[in-house]
């Protein structure tokens, strides 16, 4: 190597920080923080990071941030109530329409109910007019049939009433007589009472049919003994004995058969 080449590479050996001294050791064998230390490229200690400081400012900013924020969710949250509010109410509308529609659909229903309980009322009443013109006794523009079952006095009317007819109310000889005849024979040999229309409840002594009307004709039972009627104000309801067919006054919460009348459309 010539003195140029040789000073050459002094200078580049400086320029890498190496002693003159050492210029046999090679840049490749030298570790390079040691090179970087030797340039002044690396302190010997790094100083600790100091902490920025915080200010009024970015504090005011941070708070009036998170009210921003806060303030966002609550709006997203009335909004939230505010859709469901408005869904509740179309659902309440709809539950109101829907009740307005079944309300009069019940009302329609409750009508039908009552027609077929009338028609059904009013079949009852043809059935049992027929029934006792059909199993009783006609006597003119009526029919008689005998109800072999214990009933008190207001129980027979009613019952009378529901097959369309009424207690019997025999208002002369005539009818009395063709009464008796039926009574006797239905129960032949016995002898049980049944109920007739005809009470004082009213007035005492007074006897009127369960229609309002005044008796006329009478059949008390005449005897030396038990001469009727004898109940005073504790018996107001007149039944007739079934072997002659005399009256009897009765208590009108005592149990006995009944005889309904019923009217015939076609007399024989």
């Amino acid at each position: 190597m010539g003195p140029a080449a040789t000073s050459l590479a002094l200078l580049y050996l400086c320029s890498l920080g190496v002693p003159a001294g050492r210029a046999d050791v090679s840049p490749t064998q030298a570790s390079l923080p040691e090179v970087k230390k030797a340039r002044g490229d690396l302190p010997d200690s790094l100083p600790e990071l100091e902490p920025e400081p915080t200010s009024q400012l970015s504090d005011f900013e941070n708070s009036y941030n998170y009210v921003l924020s806060r303030l966002a969710a609550m709006d997203q949250a009335i909004h939230k109530l505010n859709v469901g509010h408005y869904t509740l109410d179309v659902k309440v509308s709809q539950m109101v329409d829907s009740l307005s529609r079944t309300d009069a659909k019940v009302g329609e229903l409750e009508d039908n109910i009552r027609e077929v309980d009338q028609r059904s009322k009013d079949n009852r009443k043809e059935t049992g007019r027929l029934e006792g013109c059909h199993k009783g006794r006609r006597i003119g523009y009526k029919c008689y049939l005998v109800y072999n079952s214990y009933e008190d006095y207001a129980g027979a009317s009613r019952k009378c009433i529901e097959r369309g007819g009424r207690v019997a109310m025999p208002r002369d000889r005539r009818e009395q007589e063709a009464l008796a005849d039926y009574v006797k024979s239905f129960f032949h040999p016995g002898n049980w009472p049944v109920w007739l229309g005809i009470n004082d409840l009213r007035s005492e002594g007074t006897y009127l049919f369960d229609d309002g009307s005044r008796v006329s004709y009478f059949q008390w039972r005449k005897h030396f003994l038990s001469s009727q009627p004898d109940g005073g104000r504790r018996e107001n309801c007149v039944a007739m004995s079934s072997d002659d067919g005399d009256w009897w006054d009765h208590y009108c919460d005592r149990t006995m058969n009944y005889l309904c009348e019923f009217d015939d459309r076609v007399s024989l």
